[in-house]
């Protein structure tokens, strides 16, 4: 045994030995090293046009002069403040991605830039400015028909209208295929019921993208506006531990009647799938 453990011994010191035996490192004469930058560590400014980086420049300001100075008391007491809304609709931040209305039609990296400064600063902010472009003017802009994009796209632009997204069911959450709302043509309109959850804006919502399921089993996507159509309620989710100067609530559907121009003109979780990965 002892034989045994003075031979380990032997090659515990030779393997150490031969460890520190081994060259350093070299570089080729002449190397230089960059600074490393925290702020940009991939170089992504690098790849970015001009446009581009104003733009990013642009919402940096505004985050850090008109949003940071405001969320911390905001999310303290869990308080959406629907001014800030305005006035990222008055910085063209709105559904920028959109080329008509009078609207900036920036690149969808100018948008992710967009959000990514608001998101620096706070994520609920951030969730409400992209849940107006993404999941409620998009999908009208590409698949409502002309009057209602008229009628609602001018105004959500300027947050004078606050828009939601309900996909998420209390019994479909991470599965939208099961979803239980329900959509029946009743001929010159159709009657909508079903409940949504965790839904993003909808206590200050007029505007509802509803997803439902059709009498043949298609999910369709509609408009609803809660200032003329009976049977919306939208109750708060209280007491957040995240998130909490972002307002979420359900959307409860008792009945509504939704005009057939209030259709969106596609059909399958293509709708929804398309609205979030914008």
């Amino acid at each position: 045994m002892q034989q045994m453990q003075r031979h380990i011994a032997k090659k515990v010191v030779a393997a150490r030995k031969g460890a520190q035996a081994l060259p350093m490192r070299a570089f080729a004469s002449g190397t230089s090293f960059e600074q490393f930058n925290y702020e940009d560590p991939f170089k992504l400014n690098a790849l970015l046009t001009d446009e581009e980086l104003a733009i990013s420049e642009a919402a940096r300001q505004f985050s850090q002069e008109k949003l940071m100075p405001r969320v911390k008391e905001a999310y303290n007491k869990e308080h959406f403040d629907l001014a800030i809304m305005k006035e990222m609709g008055e910085a063209g931040f709105l559904g920028c991605t959109i080329k008509d209305y009078d609207l900036p039609g920036v690149s969808s990296t100018a948008y992710g830039l967009i959000n990514r400064e608001v998101e620096r600063v706070d994520s609920g902010y951030r969730s409400a400015l992209s849940v107006q472009s993404s999941l409620v003017m998009y999908p009208i802009n590409a698949f409502a028909n002309q009057s209602v994009k008229d009628r609602l796209i001018p105004k959500l632009a300027t947050a004078e209208l606050i828009g939601c997204f309900g996909l998420t069911e209390p019994d479909a959450g991470s599965n939208p295929s099961q979803m239980r709302t329900k959509a029946v043509d009743k001929g010159d309109h159709f009657v909508l019921n079903g409940s949504k959850t965790w839904i993003t804006n909808s206590p200050h919502a007029s505007v509802f993208i509803i997803w439902a399921k059709d009498e043949a089993g298609d999910i369709r996507g509609f408009v609803l506006e809660k200032d003329t159509m009976e049977g919306i309620s939208a109750p708060k989710i209280e007491g957040k531990h995240s998130l909490r100067a972002s307002t979420t609530g359900m959307i409860m559907l008792d009945d509504v009647k939704v005009p057939k121009e209030n259709m969106l003109n596609v059909k399958g979780l293509k709708g929804p799938f398309s609205c979030l990965n914008q």
